[in-house]
C-alpha cells in the first residue's frame, strides 16, 4: 500500500508570494515522511487553484525535492497545444530526474472551459481531447510527428526534447464511473476516485476485470480512493480545524458556478465536514479515530494507493505540518500493517 497526495492548491487567504513559498515547504514535508507522489489539479479563474499553470508549480517542486514524484492531476488537455504541452512534459521529467507521473483528462468545469473559448460539448471536447492526446504520444515516441485530426494537427514536426521514462511518464485518470475504469484499464493508468468504499470497489473490481481481459493487470498499477483527512492531538481539536478549513475550500470549490448560477457537473459538494464524514469522502480525529476509520475504508474499497487530501482551505503552515506529522508517524505504518495483514490471508 503507497500513499499520495492531492492538492487543489485552494487559495487559503494569505499574500500569494507566502502562500507559494509554504506550499512548497509542505512538499518536502510530504518527500520527508515517505509519500510515494504528490497530485495536483489545475483550474483556472477560481480560488480553488493557485496552481492554474501546473508546469511552472511542478518545475519548482522538481528543484526543491529530490525523491518525491509528482504530477498534475489532470493535465486539461483540450487547453493545450499539443506539441507545446508534450514539450513541457519532457523538461519537467528530465528536470526531476524521471519523477513525473503524468495525469491527462478533459476537465470537469464547463465554465473554465468557457473562458477558455474551449467548447463545452461533450463530444467535442472528448475528440478534442483524444487528438492533443494521439500528438503528444507520437512525439514520445518518434522523431517526426504527422496527424491530421478535426481540431489539432502537426505536419511533419521534427522532436528534439525527451522523457527520461520510456516511452512516457506514468499516466494517470480521474475516475467517476465503471465505463472511466474500462477506459483506464484499456490505456494500462493508474486512477484516483473521489467515491464511497462501496462505489471504489466496484471500479477497482471492474478495471481488474478489464485488465485481465485485455491481457494482463500490472501489479504496479496504483488504484486510488481520495480521502479529506485532518489529525489532531484529538477527535474534538482535529474536528473543529476540519470544520473551519473545509468551510473556505467549499466556497472556492463552489465560486465559478455560484456566480453562474448553476449547480457542479457532478452536484453540490456537502458544506460541511461532518456531512463528508457521514458520506465516507473525508475523516478528522485523533491519529487512533483517524487509522480505525481508514483501516475499515480501504478494506472495503479494495483500493492500494490512499490519496490523501491533506491540507485545504485556510490550514495554516503549523496546523498543516502537525496534521501531516501525526497522520505519517501514528496513522500511515497501522495501515501499511493492516494492508500487510488482508494479503497474508489472501495467500
Amino acid at each position: 500500500m503507497e500513499f499520495g497526495v492531492f492538492d487543489h492548491v485552494d487559495r487559503s487567504g494569505i499574500p500569494l508570494q507566502q502562500f507559494f513559498e509554504e506550499r512548497i515547504q509542505i512538499i518536502q514535508t510530504y518527500e520527508r515522511f515517505g509519500f510515494y507522489s504528490y497530485h495536483v489539479a489545475e483550474h483556472h479563474f477560481t480560488p480553488l487553484g493557485m496552481a492554474a499553470s501546473p508546469g511552472i508549480f511542478l518545475a519548482s517542486v522538481a528543484q526543491r525535492t529530490k525523491t518525491l514524484r509528482f504530477g498534475p492531476l489532470v493535465y486539461i488537455l483540450p487547453f493545450y497545444h499539443p506539441l507545446r504541452l508534450a514539450e513541457e512534459v519532457c523538461m519537467l521529467d528530465q528536470l526531476s530526474g524521471g519523477r513525473l507521473e503524468l495525469g491527462i483528462g478533459r476537465g470537469i468545469s464547463p465554465v473554465e472551459a468557457g473562458y477558455y473559448g474551449e467548447p463545452t460539448d461533450f463530444q467535442v471536447s472528448r475528440q478534442t481531447f483524444a487528438e492533443t492526446w494521439q500528438i503528444m504520444k507520437d512525439s514520445f515516441s518518434k522523431k517526426r510527428v504527422n496527424v491530421e485530426g478535426q481540431y489539432r494537427q502537426a505536419r511533419d514536426v521534427p522532436i528534439e526534447l525527451e522523457t527520461v521514462q520510456k516511452p512516457h511518464p506514468p499516466l494517470w485518470m480521474g475516475v467517476s464511473s465503471l465505463e472511466n475504469a474500462e477506459q483506464a484499464a484499456r490505456g494500462g493508468m493508474n486512477f484516483v476516485a473521489i467515491q464511497r468504499p462501496a462505489e471504489m470497489r466496484a471500479r477497482v473490481d471492474r478495471y481488474k476485470e478489464t485488465a485481465r481481459q485485455s491481457g494482463e493487470l500490472d501489479p504496479k498499477i496504483r488504484m486510488g480512493m481520495n480521502s479529506f483527512i485532518v489529525v489532531g492531538d484529538t477527535d474534538a481539536e482535529a474536528q473543529k480545524l476540519a470544520d473551519r478549513a473545509y468551510k473556505v475550500w467549499h466556497h472556492s470549490f463552489h465560486y465559478l458556478y455560484h456566480l453562474h448560477g448553476r449547480s457542479p457537473v457532478h452536484g453540490e459538494r456537502a458544506d460541511n465536514f461532518p456531512d463528508v464524514v457521514d458520506r465516507e469522502l473525508g475523516i478528522a480525529g485523533s491519529p487512533e479515530t483517524v487509522l480505525d476509520v481508514l483501516s475499515q475504508r480501504m478494506e472495503q474499497s479494495g483500493s492500494n494507493y490512499l490519496m490523501c487530501q491533506l491540507v485545504f482551505g485556510d490550514m495554516t503552515l503549523a496546523e498543516s505540518l502537525h496534521s501531516i506529522g501525526l497522520f505519517a508517524s501514528k496513522v500511515m505504518p497501522g495501515l501499511r500493517q493492516s494492508a500487510l495483514a488482508r494479503q497474508r490471508e489472501m495467500a
